[in-house]
């Protein structure tokens, strides 16, 4: 008898944040990415009384849910009908508290061979900033700030 191996599971990375709609519109500056459009969905929840249009915003134009957004690799495979990726995905989620604390997850983008000082200026032109330079025995990389305080790295 063959044994199947369980499909790996989808997953997102969830962040939170006070404005999720600018963050959104950072990192997906920032990754190449696309924001995801809801428009169809939140009109059809809102259309069924399943969301409230209190619970809704207008972004780029189209509707979209006030508390969260995410972002997608455009490579990636997304559900036509909602809008929702099916791959690569940040989602930001609106939380009534600040970050206070140093992040405990964090990601590195890999800018390529040469690029690292030309990505931390473009990354500090979206709205993030440097706070400190790293040189060890295992390689080099510019800790940087999204423009909420979230850490993250550029190699």
């Amino acid at each position: 008898m063959t044994q199947t191996s369980p499909a790996p599971l989808h997953w997102k990375l969830v962040v939170d944040a006070a404005d999720p709609h600018a963050q959104a519109d950072f990192w997906a500056a920032a990754l190449h990415y696309l924001a995801e459009d809801n428009d169809a969905l939140v009109r059809r929840l809102t259309g069924f009384g399943a969301v409230e249009p209190e619970a809704t915003v207008e972004y780029h134009g189209r509707l979209a849910f006030r508390d969260l957004i995410a972002v997608r690799h455009p490579d990636d495979p997304y559900d036509e009908e909602t809008g929702t990726g099916r791959g690569r995905r940040l989602l930001f989620q609106r939380v009534p508290e600040a970050k206070s604390v140093k992040n405990r997850l964090h990601l590195d983008l890999h800018a390529g061979d040469g690029q690292r000082a030309a990505e931390v200026e473009r990354l500090t032109g979206l709205g993030a900033s440097v706070l400190r330079e790293v040189k060890e025995m295992g390689g080099e990389w510019v800790v940087m700030a999204d423009p909420e305080g979230n850490e993250f790295c550029v190699q």
